[in-house]
Order: C-alpha cells, then structure tokens, then sequence
C-alpha cells in the first residue's frame, strides 16, 4: 500500500541536469517529465539545469578556474540527494560538455547517490548511449543507478509533451526504481571504494 506523500520523509533534494546547449529542448522535457513522475510518488526539492546555466565559465580546466555560475552547477550535483541526468545524443556518444560537467565532479559525493539516466537522439540507432556510454561513467562514480533507463529519439514526442506510450511507461518505472533508490540510499564509507 503506497503511503500518502504527506507521511514521507523529508522532501530529497533531486537535481534534474539536462546536457542540451539549448533552451527549451526535447533531453530538458525528457528529464523534467521523470522529475514530474518522482514527485506523483514522493516529495521532493526539484531544481531542473541546463547546460548553458553553467554559462561561458564551463572551458575551465580546473575546478578553481570554474565561473560563480559553473560552480554553482557542480555545487548543485554534489549536494544533491538524487539526480537525474539527460543528454542529447550526438555522433553515436553522450555530448562533451555534458562529460566536461561531470570531469568536475568530486567522485567522492557521488559515491553512492541515486542516478536515473535519459537520453535523447534522432532515432533509435542512437538508443544504446545510454546503456554504453552513461552507465559506465555513473559507475565509475559508483553511483547507484535506476536498472530502467529511457531514451527519447524524435518521434517520441512533440510540443513538450510525450506521445510514445513505451517512453512515458518507461519514464514511470525510471521514476518507481529512483523513489526506491531514494529510500535506502546510505552513504558510501569513500575509504572502502578505495581500497578496492
């Protein structure tokens, strides 16, 4: 029996990042959609970011040289309680910026905080990024991540809203896993990793 949003914890702050260098697009509605269907099943903070809030400053090559705005975005990831990430697909890969974002990321706060993953691309040639590409860069952060992912190619939707009823089923199971991943989330003893 599912408890009313009301007897749930504390509301988990949940990050949306959406890697698309423009405003609005279809990765920015892909990930806002899952963020949707996370708070019909528990409470939660949600701040939604694009790629270009991070602003010109992101061509840094080290943390310190980050713009405020930039690091404001790492700071954003790095304090979330869960995230859910979206990029565009192009050239068969995640976008660069998209992976320059979280080459500033300390793996330490990422180390266990649960991570629904998205995509979107033109067709469905580009549907395994997700599984070949940002999969193992969130397990490199040891992240715990949704089983359930969901890519979005063109057809999929229009006028900022879903149409294909698979994406919309799968954006609700990527939501069900993450609200579930939320609730057992523990912290990750970093020395342990490690020392693996």
């Amino acid at each position: 029996m599912n408890k009313p949003l009301s007897a749930m914890p504390h509301p988990a702050r949940v990050v949306a990042f959406s890697g698309s260098a423009k405003r609005p697009s279809r990765t920015r509605i892909l990930v806002e959609a899952l963020g949707a269907e996370l708070g019909r099943l528990r409470r939660i903070d949600l701040a939604v970011y694009d790629l270009i809030d991070a602003g010109p400053g992101l061509g840094a090559t080290q943390r310190d040289e980050l713009s405020a705005s930039a690091a404001q975005l790492i700071e954003a990831i790095e304090g979330a309680d869960a995230l859910i990430v979206g990029t565009p697909v192009y050239q068969g890969g995640y976008a660069g910026l998209f992976k320059h974002v979280f080459d500033f990321v300390d793996p330490a706060r990422m180390a266990g905080m649960p991570v629904a993953l998205t995509a979107t691309g033109g067709g469905l040639r580009h549907a395994l990024v997700v599984e070949h590409s940002l999969r193992p860069l969130f397990g490199f952060f040891a992240a715990h991540v949704a089983p359930t992912s969901v890519y979005a190619g063109s057809d999929d939707m229009a006028d900022g809203q879903i149409l294909d009823q698979t994406v919309a089923a799968r954006l609700g199971s990527a939501a069900a896993e993450l609200a579930a991943l939320i609730d057992v989330a523990r912290p990750v003893d970093v020395a342990v990793l490690n020392a693996r």
